[in-house]
This record gives structure tokens, sequence and C-alpha cells, in this order.
């Protein structure tokens, strides 16, 4: 299976990795097919996501799509960062083999669980899904 070198940089070397202990919300997804397990963290001021780390239990393009994830989120309002898709994902890593697709779609879904903890936990409706649209046909 061929990594691009962007693929390959953001697995050797991830952003944004770790717990947040004073995060202000998290979400977790998974997936049971490959066992991937992808935890985000946001710190948010003013709708604006200030801070955002990551766990994650997986293969080397789960780790690589949650750390571009983290970056392209990363200083976006809330509103902005639901408009991140995994496809927007996989082409900021230059690509990921067609199996491995369904990593950049658990990125995406994380990001969302996220926003939609921060915003039940300030009392503001969810007004956007939770799955990826694709999320029937990439898994």
């Amino acid at each position: 299976m061929q990594y691009s070198d962007k693929v390959m940089e953001h697995f050797t070397h991830p952003r944004n990795v770790g717990e947040m202990p004073d995060a202000d919300a998290s979400g977790t997804v998974g997936n049971a097919k490959c066992g991937d397990i992808m935890q985000i963290f946001l710190k948010v001021e003013n709708d604006v996501i200030v801070d955002v780390s990551f766990k994650t239990f997986g293969c080397g393009a789960a780790i690589a799509t949650s750390s571009m994830a983290t970056e392209l989120i990363k200083g976006k309002t809330l509103k902005e960062a639901l408009q991140l898709t995994n496809r927007a994902v996989v082409e900021a890593l230059e690509g990921l083999p067609p199996v491995k697709i369904h990593c950049s779609v658990l990125a995406e879904e994380a990001i969302r669980s996220a926003i939609a903890d921060y915003y039940r936990k300030n009392g503001r409706e969810i007004d956007f899904p939770l799955e990826s649209a694709l999320h029937e046909d990439e898994h």
C-alpha cells in the first residue's frame, strides 16, 4: 500500500496529539470493522476553536487523518469546522488508498461529535447530522 509523503509526515510527526484535560468538549467515534477509535478535544472561545487535540487508536492512516483534521479546524469557527468533509482531509493529505478512506470519514465524524458535545453542554440545538453523508458508502 502506497501512502503519500504528506500522510507519512502526519503519521510519523502527528500534530495536536494528546488528551486535553481542560477541553470544553470532546467527541469519540469508532469503526467496529477496523477497530479504529478517534477522540477529538476542543477548546472554544466565542464559537472559535482556539485549540484542538486528538487521541487515536488505529493504523497510520487513522493517525494521519486525525492529525490533518485537527490542523484544518484549528482557528476556525464551529460553523466552518462543521463544513470540513472527509474529502477535504484526503485532499490535504494528497490522497489515501481506497481501503483507508474510512479513516477520513471517522475524522470528520469525530469533529462533528465533539462540536455536538459542545452544543449540548451549552444548551444549543444540534442542527447538523452527526454522521458523514458518505458513512454508508465508504465503511
